[in-house]
């Protein structure tokens, strides 16, 4: 239930205040990614599957979007199993998770023939929005996890 919450909080803000703050090199940090690794870190790689899945679907149809419904659906979901499979301690699966969804979903926007994805787009927009969501994943993942004990220390 806290990882719901925790989800539609951070959706809520990403939409509300994060993405209407002008941050240098117009890049904005991803709240709902970091929302679903610190709820997946803390119940397993199949909760944190399926509301990675429920958080992209979200993700997919709250406005402003411009992509394909489904496409952070696949994505975040992948990450949630990623992040609950928890592979190396909390601190790398954050730092992989990060750096696996922006490219993951940039893949996907390939696949599908999106024209957005473009060369100048992968080296310019996702290491912007990568470095801005590690510089906040420590408050975020902390606010997410400190009601339940990772499942796994090192």
């Amino acid at each position: 239930m806290i990882g719901w919450l925790s989800v539609l909080l951070a959706l809520l803000t990403q939409v509300m205040l994060v993405n209407r703050v002008p941050l240098p090199a117009g890049g904005a940090p991803d709240l709902v990614l970091l929302a679903v690794i610190g709820a997946a870190l803390t119940r397993g790689p199949s909760s944190g599957a399926v509301l990675g899945f429920f958080a992209g679907l979200l993700v997919d149809v709250v406005p402003p979007s411009a992509h394909l419904v489904g496409q952070y659906a696949f994505v975040y979901a992948l990450v949630g199993y990623v992040a609950g499979r928890g592979l190396g301690g909390p601190v790398t699966t954050v730092v992989l998770c990060v750096l696996l969804a922006p490219l993951a979903a940039a893949g996907v926007g390939a696949l599908m023939s999106d024209p957005r994805v473009t060369m100048s787009m992968l080296t310019g927009q996702v290491p912007v929005t990568v470095v801005y969501t590690l510089l906040v994943s420590p408050i975020v993942i902390w606010l997410t996890t400190r009601s339940r004990q990772a499942r796994f220390s090192t």
